[in-house]
């Protein structure tokens, strides 16, 4: 099969493709013959350094994968061949998503909600999934709470922010001016232009933070946090007591949810979740998307293509 891989760490020129066996499916696993592959943060921050992972000999990034379940394992009864399938599996260890197949437990994968192709079901799992554990989850996100996001237009953001909104609560989010209105038409309440004003002093009586950002991001959404509010931090918690001043602080690292991930694709098959696809590219060039990736502008998601025939528009 045609594969993506990591030839050394470093830079995006290392990710080289080349051909490598199809693994094969083992007891309670599937093989997914993988359409299309999402690209998000972790994938060239492991590139760049190998941490994270507990690597196979050949180091294959990604992890958001759609497809069709090509065979099962022993054992499996959730899927049968044919089945369109999508998810996160193994996370953090490799799941090898820039492959044209996968093998994981079959209880890493849901099927893909009929609402959406390949291409806007694989720039779901991770990013939902890190949005869904830190709000419904880890903060416990209801109706009427004030929520804030940070980076809402982001790869997690601007999941969270429709996330949130289907849970009933009032979304602010801080972003670029150029990208309200956008963040409006997907339900956020409030929003804040990080670049002229200070959220720590517009902001005030927030039930729930979600920092995607970290540096000081995180110590300064303490002060808009209500007493017995919560902050939940996907950026690290470098210089942040777990309990302070009266508010709750988690730190979140995603993990494969067959549950989370069936609630996700409920709500995409209901119209209330869709994935906002900023660069499409085949597999071979998995390089220039983290390319694109690194800079920082990205409006949701980057994803590659891997079967023939899926859009590359």
């Amino acid at each position: 099969m045609r594969a993506v891989v990591v030839s050394q760490w470093g830079g995006p020129e290392v990710l080289t493709e080349t051909t490598i066996d199809r693994p094969e499916p083992g007891p309670t696993e599937v093989l997914v013959r993988v359409h299309a592959a999402g690209v998000n943060p972790v994938d060239w921050k492991t590139r760049a350094s190998g941490v994270l992972i507990d690597w196979a000999p050949t180091p294959i990034v990604g992890w958001d994968v759609s497809g069709t379940v090509e065979a099962v394992g022993m054992g499996v009864t959730l899927f049968q061949p044919g089945d369109e399938v999508f998810g996160m599996p193994h996370f953090p260890k490799q799941a090898g998503g820039y492959a044209e197949y996968v093998t994981a437990p079959a209880r890493h994968f849901v099927r893909k909600p009929a609402a959406l192709d390949h291409v806007a079901a694989a720039a779901l799992p991770l990013a939902a999934l890190t949005a869904w554990q830190a709000l419904v989850d880890t903060a416990d996100l209801r109706a009427g709470q004030r929520v804030l996001i940070h980076a809402a237009a982001g790869g997690v953001g601007h999941l969270a922010v429709q996330i949130a909104k289907a849970r009933g609560a009032y979304v602010i989010g801080t972003a670029s001016a150029a990208k309200h209105d956008l963040l409006r038409e997907l339900g956020a309440d409030e929003l804040i232009d990080y670049r002229s004003s200070d959220f720590a002093e517009a902001v005030r009586d927030v039930d729930v933070v979600l920092d995607t950002i970290g540096g000081d991001y995180g110590k300064r959404s303490l002060r808009v946090l209500r007493p017995g509010g919560h902050l939940v931090t996907i950026a690290g918690g470098d210089g942040l007591a777990v309990d302070a001043d009266g508010v709750r602080v988690s730190v979140l690292l995603v993990e494969p949810d067959r549950q989370g991930l069936t609630a996700l694709a409920a709500l995409a098959e209901e119209g209330a979740l869709r994935p906002l696809i900023d660069t499409v590219l085949p597999l071979e060039q998995a390089a220039r998307a983290h390319e694109i990736g690194e800079l920082g502008r990205t409006t949701g998601k980057i994803v590659l293509t891997v079967a023939p025939g899926e859009d590359q528009a």
